[in-house]
């Protein structure tokens, strides 16, 4: 079906600065590449990073840490996760955002560099996010945080990322998350497929697609068979129990591939107790809030920072 027409004729450019691309294991190098071009053309990020490198899983990880007041005690703070489909980006490049996040709110704000698939399959990159974690909350004293007021922060990628770590902070009785905020998060591995729950012809054509989807799970995959008790961690959509996981809020949109799993996700989290705020934006395709002048933009940006203001108890003018 096409549905160019349904696009917000603001985000319509988007179409040909992020064209949908052919992902196979030979293509990825060349994609990842490009990628890296496009996000070095973004401005220098609005707070630079302090750089630490922390004890990972798999060897050294590094951490960025973006905060606006550094030495000041009692604020809340963020982890961020980036996105990038399980198989690129990278926090280096990807700094603009959470320094934007970080100047907006007042907080610090941590973003995980975890390593990609297929080079590192799951549980891989849920590690590296949960060893960001559990620092993070360590430096309450070093950086002047308050430790219950963490939240966890990912769009695309890293929206599924964030929520596969408040299942693994809540089934590890780990670092106590505050609240999730998942951008257009990407939580069921079976999207795309054959095994697909949902069927909506308005969906996924632009941007990121059913074929790109199946090929960023089956990179995370691995030989992995979700059939474990950590197959939430790995597809968050296949956790059998939602309750006990922090206050969320979840901005989708309309067209893009994750709208249904999204929505979906949100009905079991209401379900299972959970506070839930959901935002959906008509005309939005993946990555819509790229085009940051266009209307429906602003108003994503302006729902996503009252909500982390409002979950994670922090002042604002």
């Amino acid at each position: 079906m096409d549905t160019r027409h349904l696009v917000d004729a603001e985000i319509v450019p988007l179409l040909e600065l992020m064209p949908a691309g052919t992902y196979t294991r030979e293509t990825l190098p060349a994609i990842r590449a490009g990628a890296a071009e496009r996000y070095a053309l973004l401005p220098a990020p609005e707070i630079a990073p302090v750089v630490h490198t922390i004890a990972g899983p798999g060897g050294p990880l590094e951490v960025l840490v973006f905060d606006p007041a550094p030495g000041t005690p009692g604020r809340a703070a963020l982890l961020h996760i980036h996105g990038g489909g399980m198989i690129m980006g990278s926090a280096r490049l990807m700094a603009v955002g959470p320094a934007r996040m970080a100047q907006l709110l007042g907080i610090p704000v941590v973003s995980a560099e975890y390593r990609l698939a297929p080079e590192t399959p799951f549980p891989g990159p849920q590690e590296d996010c949960y060893a960001a974690l559990v620092w993070l909350a360590a430096q309450a004293d070093a950086i002047g945080l308050d430790p219950a007021r963490i939240g966890v922060i990912g769009e695309s990628a890293g929206g599924g990322l964030a929520a596969a770590l408040a299942q693994m902070a809540r089934d590890r009785g780990g670092p106590p998350l505050a609240g999730q905020f998942l951008i257009y998060p990407m939580l069921d591995h079976r999207t795309g497929s054959d095994a697909c729950p949902h069927h909506n012809r308005s969906t996924g054509e632009f941007v990121w697609t059913r074929t790109s989807n199946v090929f960023g799970w089956g990179a995370l995959r691995g030989d992995y068979m979700p059939a474990d008790a950590r197959k939430g961690w790995f597809s968050p959509s296949l956790a059998e129990d939602l309750a006990g996981l922090p206050p969320t809020v979840i901005l989708t949109g309309s067209l893009d591939l994750f709208f249904d799993e999204d929505l979906a996700y949100a009905r079991r989290l209401v379900d299972a107790g959970v506070p839930v705020e959901l935002h959906s934006y008509a005309g939005a395709i993946h990555a819509f809030n790229v085009m940051a002048e266009a209307a429906v933009a602003r108003a994503f940006s302006r729902d996503m920072m009252t909500g982390i203001a409002r979950v994670l108890a922090i002042p604002r003018a």
